[in-house]
């Protein structure tokens, strides 16, 4: 019997925050050199997912190491601006939740400012009841011990548990803590695969 549900956000629910095609549009819209940002950003990035820098001191490392033609304010309006809803899908868990009684958690990577703010944009604390972020919990997946805690504060057993995520990767390693797993692509191959679960209906 499946009680809980784990999800992570970019990617699933929403765009990514910050990944490679946005950084990529950020350094054609303000005319940074994308190589030696992308050179930064790897560098630092995980620091800042895991809650140890908080976004000015990323961007202070990554784009703000020089002096800019262009204010912080003005990047991080663009940084936050990226990020989209996927409606069907947001619909859809709340939907799930609602009929099965399921508690839900994020389980993702992300850095604190972006989180806070994607949670409030987008409401997120309508349909999940808890947010293991790596910058709340101070490390990232695929360590082990960011499902260890989401199952703490649950105190669900991983068996009636099922986890999706756009990264097969992270599946996989949820799985060896006895999670069951759900390689998101799409909404209908992710709602085939809940159906097989006894997740199924309308």
């Amino acid at each position: 019997m499946i009680t809980h549900l784990f999800l992570d956000i970019g990617g699933v629910l929403l765009t990514n925050g910050w990944d490679r095609g946005v950084r990529r549009e950020a350094a054609r819209t303000f005319g940074l050199d994308l190589e030696d940002m992308e050179e930064r950003h790897h560098l630092t990035f995980d620091t800042y997912e895991e809650g140890k820098l908080t976004i000015d001191e990323y961007l202070k490392r990554t784009v703000f190491c020089i002096e800019r033609s262009f204010t912080k304010e003005q990047f991080l309006d663009f940084m936050f601006a990226q990020s989209k809803p996927y409606a069907d899908m947001l619909a859809y868990v709340g939907d799930l939740k609602r009929r099965f009684s399921l508690k839900v958690a994020a389980v993702s990577n992300e850095g604190r400012e972006l989180t806070v703010f994607r949670i409030k944009k987008f409401e997120l604390t309508k349909i999940i009841d808890f947010f293991v972020s790596s910058c709340f919990v101070h490390f990232r997946k695929p360590d082990e011990d960011i499902w260890r805690v989401a199952l703490d504060i649950s105190m669900a057993d991983p068996g009636n548990v099922v986890y999706i995520d756009d990264r097969l990767l992270f599946v996989e390693t949820a799985a060896n803590l006895g999670i069951k797993g759900i390689h998101h692509k799409n909404l209908a191959s992710t709602k085939a695969a809940l159906a097989e679960m006894g997740l199924g209906g309308s």
